[in-house]
This record gives structure tokens, sequence and C-alpha cells, in this order.
């Protein structure tokens, strides 16, 4: 009973690499993309603020200026999550922008969709941003380099000076990612 019960989850695990499903402590972490933690009707509603004439002859470091950069921050850190990823296993690609850690080994960072986001103002929609908490740290040799990270996801907002995060990733492997080559045109 023991062989075919072994010889059972041999097949089990053989099948699952074979369909690229990624395993995390024996269950499924399916790899996501960014755009599934948008809800579907949400639109990024900035537009308005750049779209304004006045912009342009408004000094940097004027009242209205500082209110209209205030709005457009409070608006990028209140994007709205999806409630149905609350605990779900997921593998999703990203870049670090390491938050806590020692030396070059990080344990806390945020995970965002490209290269640069949240070192440049402004940062992403708080919907594209993951709070990542790795323990044992992961070693970061170059920020240009994209990680996949695998883990538990929930819906919670962490605020930083960098951005704010509206989902937490309690990770569990994180591996080098390689982005796929775009398909000829």
């Amino acid at each position: 009973m023991k062989r075919f019960i072994s010889l059972l989850f041999s097949l089990w695990i053989g099948q699952a690499i074979a369909q690229d499903v990624i395993l995390v402590n024996g269950e499924a972490a399916p790899e996501i993309d960014w755009d599934s933690l948008m809800p579907a009707d949400y639109v990024l509603s900035l537009e308005k603020m750049y779209n304004n004439p006045e912009l342009d002859s408004l000094d940097d470091y004027s009242d209205k200026a500082q209110k209209l950069f205030d709005d457009m921050m409070q608006t990028l850190a209140s994007a709205p999550v999806v409630d149905d990823m609350n605990g779900r296993m997921v593998s999703i690609p990203g870049f670090v922008v390491p938050l806590e850690g020692v030396g070059d080994v990080v344990d806390r960072f945020f995970l965002v969709p490209y290269f640069g986001a949240c070192i440049h103002v402004p940062p992403p929609p708080s919907n594209q941003i993951i709070d990542v908490h790795y323990e044992p740290g992961t070693r970061v040799e170059s920020l240009y380099d994209a990680v996949l990270v695998s883990g538990r996801l929930i819906t919670e907002v962490y605020s930083h000076e960098m951005g704010t995060a509206g989902y937490r990733l309690e990770a569990y492997r994180i591996q080098p990612y390689e982005i796929p080559e775009p398909p000829p045109e």
C-alpha cells in the first residue's frame, strides 16, 4: 500500500511539473499577472489631474501644486484591491524595491510590476505594489533582475515612504525570472 501511495504521489508531482505548476509546500501556487490584482472596473483617475493646462504654469513649490500632488498620491494609495485574491497561493513576477534587511540580504521588500517603480515619483497605485515578507531573506544582486515570488497573498494595506501596498505576500520561494521575449511581428 505504501508503495502504491508513493507511486501515486510521484505521478501527481510529475504531472504538476510537466504542466509547469508551481508547488509550494504541496499547494499549487499558479502564476498570476499584475492585471489580476486590479478590479475589472478599476480605472486610474489621474488623467483629470494630468490633462490640466494650468499645470504647465504652476510653480512646483506653490500651495496649488502641493495640493495636486497630495491628491494624486492619495488616489494612488487608495486604489481598490481584488478581495477574492485574499488568502490565495500565487506566484507573481516583478522587481524588488528593498525596504528592510542587512547588507545585500533583504527580508522585506516591495514587489512591483516594472523596474524603477517606487524609486521614481509617482509610485504605482497600491493595487500594483505588494509588501513581501521573506523571513530567511534573499540576496539582491541587481535590482534590474526580475524575480518570481511564490507565497500566500493577503489583502492588507502597508504604507511606506516609497509607496503604499494594497497586498501583502508571505513568500515561501523566490527565484530568478526570465522575462519572455515578445512575439515577432
